[in-house]
């Protein structure tokens, strides 16, 4: 593979080895006395991961093989289509998860823990978080994994409203993070490559507890890291195979199916004519074509003379019934629904059931565990900036992480089921959570919470009338 171009099949390119290595280590603990050698080994791994990521954003991009197609019969003829199907697939899946904000709801039954989460989901508004996780769901579906930077920001103004820490989706071609071997497999440290003033290459590498920065093999400036390791990685899956590789064969099968189709077009309609027992000369030839007609004589007048096209169209139709079929087996391998129309007598839930919008829904929720457990980590570190520059204090068992898609199907039946669950004497936070109508529905139940209290008896009415109804004690408490 040249540099910059995707002349190869990824297959070429991978070796048939899907999915990106997850780096390990064997050491117990970091310090400037191996991480040198630690950095070089982690590296020989990582390129090799580059090399793919770098083959797969480009693929995502409209770089190709069928581009870059040499074809030896008929060369002037070589059309090189690139249906990009690459670019539906991870908008596709992109927008199924992150169209709609990641929010933070409460967990347990404590009032005054909706309005610290409250003020962290208003932290996470104001740097942007929802747009850093549209571009990290990108490079999650590009390449099976992605990177968040949590940082503390120093220049934010508190009074403000401004969030004391800063967010950064990071570019996985230029960034990882390398486990212990060890149980648990936790994160030993984190590595990111800049650039410096002069265009040379150094690697910024954060471990629990120091941070190195290393420039030509050697080590250029250390310092304490009271953050820990703030680079938290994002896998699409414990594999990390992203969404394209896998049916990347199918997509490069569609781009041939579709240039050969044009192909075959232009082929006919630019046939080679064939003469059969006459003779004609090149000047005498373009007159004649030039007027439309020729006039040839037989050069055996044993055998009839012919003049006629050598063409063979293509059947375009059983080329579509193909075509189709390869597009079906990669909405099958992905879990993504049909395009398929109501046929007429259906219902909404029919057609959402019968074009597969309900099992693409539940390959979405394989995946929330993984961003959740990585999401937590993120936290982890926020919530350390939080507890030292604000009053806000939170555990992370006090906040469930919410992964919201559409709000705005079948909103009827959503609105009927809150409505059940109200009615029927669920805790009113809990029906706003369960019923699926807002993508913060911990804002929703604060904000309703007044007319909820007029509405339906607050737990402290409940438990008043309770003691007020309780039963005495069996006799009187008198010695006869």
């Amino acid at each position: 593979m040249l540099y910059g171009q995707n002349r190869k099949s990824f297959t070429s390119v991978c070796h048939g080895q899907l999915g990106r290595y997850v780096i390990y280590s064997n050491a117990k603990e970091i310090t400037r006395d191996n991480i040198t050698q630690e950095l070089g080994k982690a590296l020989a791994i990582h390129w090799s991961n580059r090399r793919e990521i770098e083959y797969l954003d480009r693929y995502y991009r409209g770089d190709q093989p069928i581009i870059y197609r040499e074809k030896k019969v008929r060369p002037e003829i070589n059309n090189k289509i690139v249906e990009n199907r690459a670019f539906e697939i991870v908008e596709f899946f992109t927008a199924q998860d992150f169209g709609e904000p990641i929010q933070y709801v409460r967990r347990g039954t404590d009032e005054n823990v909706s309005t610290l989460i409250n003020r962290l989901n208003d932290f996470m508004f104001s740097e942007d978080k929802g747009a850093h996780d549209i571009e990290l769901g990108r490079w999650r579906n590009i390449c099976g994994t992605g990177y968040r930077l949590v940082y503390n920001d120093t220049f934010a103004d508190i009074e403000m409203d401004e969030a004391p820490f800063g967010l950064e989706t990071l570019d996985p071609r230029f960034v990882f993070v390398v486990y212990s071997s060890g149980a648990g497999k936790r994160p030993l440290y984190s590595v990111q490559q800049v650039k410096d003033e002069y265009d040379v290459d150094k690697y910024i590498i954060k471990t629990r507890n120091k941070k190195f920065i290393i420039q030509n093999g050697k080590i250029i400036s250390e310092n304490p890291n009271y953050l820990g390791i703030n680079v938290i990685e994002y896998p699409l899956n414990e594999r990390r195979i992203g969404r394209l590789e896998v049916v990347v064969t199918i997509l490069d099968a569609i781009n041939k199916t579709q240039s050969d189709r044009l192909n075959g077009v232009e082929q006919f309609i630019q046939a080679f004519m064939k003469f059969v027992n006459c003779e004609i000369d090149k000047e005498t030839f373009l007159e004649m074509v030039s007027l439309g007609a020729l006039n040839v004589k037989t050069v055996n007048p044993s055998m009839p003379a012919d003049v006629s096209m050598v063409s063979s169209q293509l059947d375009q139709s059983q080329t579509q019934v193909s075509k189709d079929d390869l597009i079906t087996a990669i909405r099958d391998v992905l879990g993504m629904p049909s395009r398929e129309g109501n046929t007429g007598g259906d219902t909404g839930q029919a057609v959402y059931l019968r074009n597969g919008w309900d099992f693409a829904e539940g390959r979405a929720e394989l995946d929330e565990p993984i961003f959740q457990k990585s999401e937590r980590n993120s936290l982890r570190v926020v919530l350390k900036i939080l507890d030292g520059k604000t009053d806000i204090r939170l555990k992370l068992s006090d906040i469930e992480i919410k992964v919201t898609r559409s709000k705005t199907d079948n909103m009827q039946l959503k609105s009927q089921v809150l409505n059940l669950l109200l009615t029927s004497g669920v805790e009113p936070d809990r029906a706003f959570k369960t019923c699926n109508l807002w993508s913060d529905p911990e804002e929703a139940y604060v904000e309703s919470k007044p007319y909820l209290d007029a509405k339906y008896k607050t737990k402290d009415q409940i438990d008043s009338e309770a003691a007020v109804n309780k039963p005495p004690p069996e006799g009187d408490g008198t010695v006869d």
